[in-house]
């Protein structure tokens, strides 16, 4: 057992843990200024449940994944229905159904959902990257990913939508997808951009968007969360106002800073500092994640680290910019700070096959 925690690769592991570290920090002075430290308390719990997940599935040879197709096919069904049964069984929180919740607890199924679609798209890819010039086997991956795109959408949940989306296209480039083949995906998906406005996307999802273009258009509205945001990153200067200290956190003007906000909390309390720390943390984190995609000496390994590290990028990106104002606000948190127990420990699981995949 010890010799099989010299393998691990540590560094990954404490830069996930310092990460976790920062937001429950954070999460810790949104709980001063309301008097209220459940979620904090929580979020202990859910780490605890996810190093404990990550260091048992380390121990476990990565290779029984790739070696069971109908395991992995049966993963993915599963939680498909369970994607299928929120809209009879979740109850509906701010407009979307997208949570079970179990007493205090609340489970989103799609963090889960995508370690095991991040599974599945290595494994039909490994399994066919000499066969990449062919235009069947992306349409047929794209079912796979079409699915639980639909049901996600109709929750409706746009953010966790652009998530699955860059997960397939990423991992189809680095397969090795035709540059012809990818610019007919683009076109297609454009298409799909432009009949969704028409006809998909609810009132208030145009509304973000309009008024990220438009922000004077209802100030007080719409916009008013991304302008707040603004506001308490400018005012954290470069070393912040202090834990705790941070108006536009403290006196509620952040809404949702736990989540969709949690980092214009980390640059209004910690400044330029911070955010550099924090910058730098998910660095590490994502080459970390990369070198092992590198070194990996099959495809299986490989395709699933760089789906990994495409999700977290993905994350990280459109919250940072949500945050900055340069892209709209679509609710996705910030991955291993933001507070939320499902993706916590789904992002602990992919860590947890990343860690065994290093160690056999």
């Amino acid at each position: 057992m010890i010799s099989h925690l010299k393998k691990l690769d540590w560094i990954l592991i404490f830069s996930s843990l310092l990460l976790v570290g920062i937001g429950l920090l954070s999460i810790y002075s949104i709980s001063l200024g309301r008097e209220d430290f459940l979620n904090f308390k929580k979020q202990i719990i859910f780490l605890g449940i996810g190093l404990f997940l990550m260091l048992v599935l380390s121990f476990f040879d990565w290779r029984a994944l790739r070696e069971n197709p109908y395991f992995i096919l049966i993963l993915y069904f599963l939680c498909v229905i369970s994607l299928l049964c929120l809209f009879f069984f979740a109850p509906e929180i701010r407009g979307v159904k997208s949570w079970y919740k179990i007493g205090p607890i609340s489970f989103d199924p799609i963090g889960v959902f995508t370690i095991v679609l991040t599974i599945l798209l290595a494994k039909y890819f490994s399994m066919r990257h000499i066969e990449m010039y062919r235009l069947s086997h992306i349409l047929l991956s794209g079912l796979y990913v079409l699915l639980p795109v639909i049901l996600i959408f109709f929750q409706p949940d746009l953010g966790s939508v652009l998530i699955l989306i860059a997960l397939w296209f990423g991992v189809l480039i680095v397969s090795g997808i035709k540059l012809k083949h990818f610019l007919i995906l683009v076109l297609c998906g454009l298409l799909i951009l432009i009949l969704s406005w028409s006809f998909l996307l609810k009132e208030y999802q145009k509304e973000r968007i309009t008024s990220f273009f438009v922000p004077q258009i209802e100030p007080l509205g719409i916009s008013w969360s991304q302008n707040q945001a603004k506001i308490a990153i400018g005012s954290g200067g470069i070393f912040g106002q202090g834990m705790g200290k941070g108006s536009q956190t403290q006196y509620g003007f952040l809404s949702e800073p736990h989540t969709d906000f949690i980092f214009a909390v980390i640059a209004e309390e910690f400044g330029l500092i911070g955010v550099s720390i924090l910058v730098f943390l998910f660095s590490v984190l994502i080459l970390r994640i990369m070198r092992i995609a590198i070194s990996a000496k099959s495809n299986f390994p490989r395709l699933f680290a760089s789906g990994l590290a495409i999700i977290l990028f993905s994350q990280i990106f459109i919250h940072i910019g949500m945050n900055l104002g340069i892209l709209p606000v679509i609710g996705i948190p910030l991955p291993l700070v933001s507070y939320g127990g499902s993706n916590l420990i789904a992002i602990f699981i992919g860590l947890g096959i990343l860690q065994s995949i290093k160690t056999h």
